[in-house]
Order: structure tokens, then sequence, then C-alpha cells
């Protein structure tokens, strides 16, 4: 198979400042919190809320949102530390620049972190959901190239002229194309940043009904994309499945049911007009 149409995958994600590794994983990582603090910032004084809010929020989000994205990874994929089947150390587990930050225990548990954050100055937590929703979306948009750099989160193979190159060492085959679902999943999330810039200017939701429509409309594409992966994971040729799905594709059926299942709920609230003013010049 001919390999002028397709997306070769770097050569290297790591280079060295002296004895210091820069990682490109940590470095999408690095710019898509920080996008994504900026325009959750810009979108929460848009709406009337304080300077600085999202900044103060952001820095437990972020903590507790690496801790719980690290856990679900571990949790799901154990055997890669422990076990026969370990094909790393246990205390490896902490080497989080080396890939394997689960969104679900990132969004979980940076939730936990914004709840605190909210509590402790005395704020509504739906208001602020709904102001970094599309933040998050854009976020994940950017964050997954770290996936690129490691040729992961990729798809089974294809012939289409967007295939991607995967070297051996990360259980690709010369000559062979697969579909880029770092790729797909990129684009997805970013054609859902802006939808949901663009409900939230046609609808009055608040009450964290723009979060519940992140979350649905995530969980949809993800459920799609989840099923193209055969990359192994870590360097093990399987990933957690039942039922013929992988776990994170039950994670994402619940998940989405769950959202459904608030905006029912909710359904009848009355968006206040501070929660939902808007300017014409704000994202």
């Amino acid at each position: 198979m001919s390999l002028a149409a397709s997306i070769p995958s770097p050569a290297q994600g790591v280079w060295h400042l002296g004895f210091i590794p820069i990682r490109a994983y940590a470095l999408c990582f690095i710019v898509a919190i920080g996008f994504g603090i900026w325009l959750s910032e810009r979108r929460w004084r848009a709406q009337g809320g304080e300077r600085g809010t999202i900044g103060d929020v952001a820095i437990p989000a972020v903590i507790f949102g690496l801790i719980g994205g690290r856990l679900y990874h571990v949790i799901v994929d154990w055997q890669l530390y422990f076990g026969p089947r370990a094909v790393k150390e246990p205390y490896q587990v902490l080497f989080i620049w080396e890939g394997g930050l689960g969104i679900w225990g990132a969004v979980a548990l940076g939730g936990v972190g914004v709840w605190l954050a909210c509590r402790r100055r005395g704020m509504p937590l739906g208001p602020i959901a709904d102001a970094v929703a599309p933040g998050i979306a854009f976020g994940q948009a950017i964050a997954r190239w770290g996936n690129w750099f490691n040729q992961e989160l990729y798809g089974s193979p294809t012939t289409l002229p967007w295939g991607l190159e995967i070297d051996v060492a990360h259980g690709g085959e010369p000559g062979v194309l697969y579909h880029p679902a770092f790729l797909y999943e990129s684009l997805w999330d970013l054609a859902l940043g802006f939808a949901l810039i663009l409900i939230g200017r046609r609808l009055a939701l608040g009450h964290g009904r723009l979060f519940a429509v992140y979350v649905a409309g995530y969980t949809l594409g993800r459920f799609w994309i989840e099923g193209l992966r055969i990359d192994p994971v870590g360097g093990v040729d399987h990933a957690a499945t039942f039922l013929d799905l992988r776990v994170n594709q039950w994670t994402s059926i619940a998940l989405f049911a769950g959202a459904l299942v608030y905006l029912w709920i909710v359904r009848d609230k009355v968006t206040e007009p501070a929660e939902r003013k808007e300017t014409a010049d704000a994202p």
C-alpha cells in the first residue's frame, strides 16, 4: 500500500533541554488547560462574573482532575502495572507524562475540585459549570494531539487518504494505515465546543444544563470513536472490555443517559438573568 497520502506519526515525542525532558504529550495538556481557562474566564466575565474567579476555581480543578484522570486509567487498565501480565513497574503509575489519563476520572474529580472551590467562595456550581463547558471541549480537542505524539488512540486499518502511519513499536504494521481516532475525537470536540457556544447564546439554559449538553455530546462521539480503537494499551495488546464493549463505551452510555436524565429533571427551572447574561463579542 502506498503511504503517499497519509498522516505520518511524529518521529519523536520527547526532546531534551540538557537533562530535562520536554514531552509533547505534557505540552499539549498545558496548552489545553491554558486555553480552557482563558476561554472560560472570558465567558464568565461576559455573564457578569467576577474577574479571576475561573482562575481560582481552575487550580483545584486541575489538581483534582489530574489525580482523577490517572486513577481512572490505573483502575481500568490495572494489568499494565500489577499482576503477571504487567509490562510496567507499579511505581510507574505516577508517571503521568508517559500518557494514561482517563477523561472520565479527570472530569469527575475535577468537578469535585470545582465544587469545593465554589463552596469556599459561596457560589452556586451551575453557572460555573455552564461557563466552562465549551472550554473543556476545546481543551480536549487540543489535548488529543498529545496522543498523536505518543502514537496511541488509533483505529482499525483503513485505505482512506487520511490514514495514520503507526510504528511497529507502537503496534502498527509496515505498509498499513489506521483510522486516526485521536483526530476524529479532536475534530468532534472542536465542533462540540462551537456548538455549545452557539447553544449558550441562543437558549437560556443555566443550572448546569449547558454542561449536561456537553456531557451528552461528548459521550455520543466518544462511544463511536472508542469502538474504532484497536491500539494496544501501554504496550499490551488488549483493552478492558465487558460484553464486547470497551469499558469506556459503557461509561459513555451511562454518562449519556445521566446527562439526559439531568436535563429532564431541571427542564422547568427558570434561569436567572444574571446567569445567562451574554455580550455580543464574547464566545
